[in-house]
Order: C-alpha cells, then structure tokens, then sequence
C-alpha cells in the first residue's frame, strides 16, 4: 500500500510492519478455526518481500512459495481478498479455493505460489521467456527458499534461463532450513559458486531483515537484469522466527537454539524503530479489522462454483 506522504525509507518500514501486524493477527485468529488452511508466516522475513517489490516497476512479475503472505502484500495484493480467502469464502482472491499456500494476484503482477516446492520456478522462467519474445523491458522475480534450490527443476531453470539469456531475477530467502534441516546437512554446493557454474552473475545481501538494505540489493540487481536481459541471482540471509508451519515458536523441538534468534531480533527495525511503529501500528489495525470483517461477513463459496475454473 504505497503512500505518498512519506519517503521511500518509511515505507519500506511501514509495509514491514503492515505484513508483521497481518501475521500476528492471524496467529490470534487461527486457534478459532477460522482460518481453513495451514500457515506458513513470515515473521521475521517481511523486509526480503518489501525491499524486493519496492524494487520493481508496477508491471514486473512476482512468483512466489507457499510462504508468501509478505509477497502478496508487498507486491500489492487486496488485504481483503487475502483474509477471506484464508477464511475460504467466495470473495477470497481465489474464491476461497487456494488457502494461504496458493495466494495470486495477477492485477498487480503476483502471479501465484504454490505448495509444491519449487514448482513456480519454471513459471518464472517460461514468463521471462515470453517477455523476452515480446520485446518488452519487464522482469520477473522468482522467489524460493534454500531448500528448493535442491529440487531438479530449480537446476534445470538456471540453465535454461542462462542459456536463453532470460531476464528471471532468482531470489532465495535463506534462512538455512528445510523446515528442520539445516542446509549444512543437506548441500554439497554453495550456492553463489552454483549459479556461477551457469554463467549467472550473483549477489548476497546479509541484512534481510533490513528493507532498505535489501532494496539496495534488489534495485541495482533489477537495474542489471532490465538492461542486460541476462538472470541474475539473489541470495538473502534471513531468519524464520516461527514454526516452519503453523503459528507457534518452535526452539523447544531441538535443532536450533532461542539464542540464534536474539541478534536477528535485536536489528530488527520493527524492535529498534519504536517511534515509527508506534505511529503507524493504529491505522495498520484499523485496516486489518476491516479484512477481518469483510471475510467474516463474506458468503462461502456455493456449489455452482464447485468445478468452476477446473480444467
């Protein structure tokens, strides 16, 4: 939700803080089984999905991972359609049939996510592909998590993108897990040196919970990608504060420890920028409780829409 009447830094901050408070009112909701499907939150990696989409133009395309809550927003998706179709109502952006794992916004160029690890990756690149035969200056972000950089297709996409010179900005979260796993366990490559292999140039940001500092990684990558028409590859260290899915903590279970978390919240700019949060925390929750009632006042779907858009 872009505002005209603050600057560029403050509205990284606000929609930071706009993703958090979504999330942390879904925590309170969810135990009310309203919400009918599972959560995957993004507490603690918002700045990576407002750094990254302040970095686009309007008409760049996003494709996103069953984590995606703070994509959706940032890339300017309905607050609206959002939590109603995590209530699985009829005016979600899905009509109510995707839950949390499979948000999309065309309109605004969030072309969807999916459960399936790594499978819009390929989408990405096959729109890349399609922008480059158009003739057009638009570039899409694929978004992913460390452990899909172990999938086949995630391999496969470098390569075809590098070998067709496709303008795909690849954009990994990592923060070094597969829900349990840690990447130390589970990678024989480094990741930069990977994508080096393929010819694809590549850069790391070691601030994601900063989101001017992953704007600045993000804004001079899209510069280089729009220009060149060659993929490029982003690599942002982050922390997952909460469960792998669900709405709990999750340092009890024993593969990694509360203190790993402390030097991540302590930089956290929505800790240390009291001042701004304090501002805008209000007209944020006002916004949040008109979504919340527009899905709990929304219709369910009927069943004429059963087999609607089933192919």
């Amino acid at each position: 939700m872009k505002r005209p009447d603050i600057d560029l830094a403050t509205q990284l901050l606000y929609e930071t803080l706009r993703i958090r408070l979504v999330e942390l009112r879904l925590i309170q909701l969810y135990p009310s089984d309203r919400i009918q499907s599972p959560v995957h939150l993004s507490i603690g990696q918002e700045a990576v999905a407002t750094g990254a989409c302040a970095a686009l133009r309007p008409g760049d395309l996003v494709f996103g991972s069953y984590r995606s809550h703070a994509f959706y927003l940032a890339k300017g998706g309905d607050l609206r359609q959002m939590m109603a179709e995590l209530y699985g109502k009829a005016t979600g952006c899905c009509g109510g049939k995707a839950g949390s794992m499979h948000l999309a916004a065309p309109d605004v160029g969030f072309m969807g996510s999916s459960a399936i690890v790594a499978s819009t990756i390929p989408h990405a690149v096959g729109a890349a592909l399609a922008a480059r035969r158009r003739h057009t200056d638009q570039i899409v972000l694929a978004v992913f998590g460390d452990g899909a950089t172990e999938e086949g297709v995630y391999h496969e996409s470098l390569n075809f993108a590098a070998l067709h010179q496709l303008p795909v900005l690849f954009l990994c979260e990592n923060n070094g897990l597969a829900v349990h796993s840690r990447i130390s366990v589970r990678q024989s490559y480094d990741l930069l040196e990977h994508a080096d292999a393929y010819g694809i140039p590549t850069r790391r940001c070691m601030r994601g919970n900063d989101p001017r500092a992953v704007h600045e990684t993000v804004s001079a990558a899209a510069v280089r990608v729009r220009a060149e028409r060659r993929p490029m590859l982003l690599v942002i260290d982050t922390y997952r504060q909460m469960e792998h899915v669900g709405i709990g903590e999750d340092h009890h279970v024993g593969y990694r420890a509360a203190a790993e978390a402390e030097p991540w919240r302590r930089s956290d700019p929505l800790v240390t920028e009291t001042e701004l949060v304090a501002r805008f925390t209000p007209e944020i929750l006002r916004e949040i409780d008109d979504a919340v009632a527009f899905a709990e006042e929304s219709p369910w779907p009927g069943a004429d829409a059963l087999l609607a858009d089933v192919a």
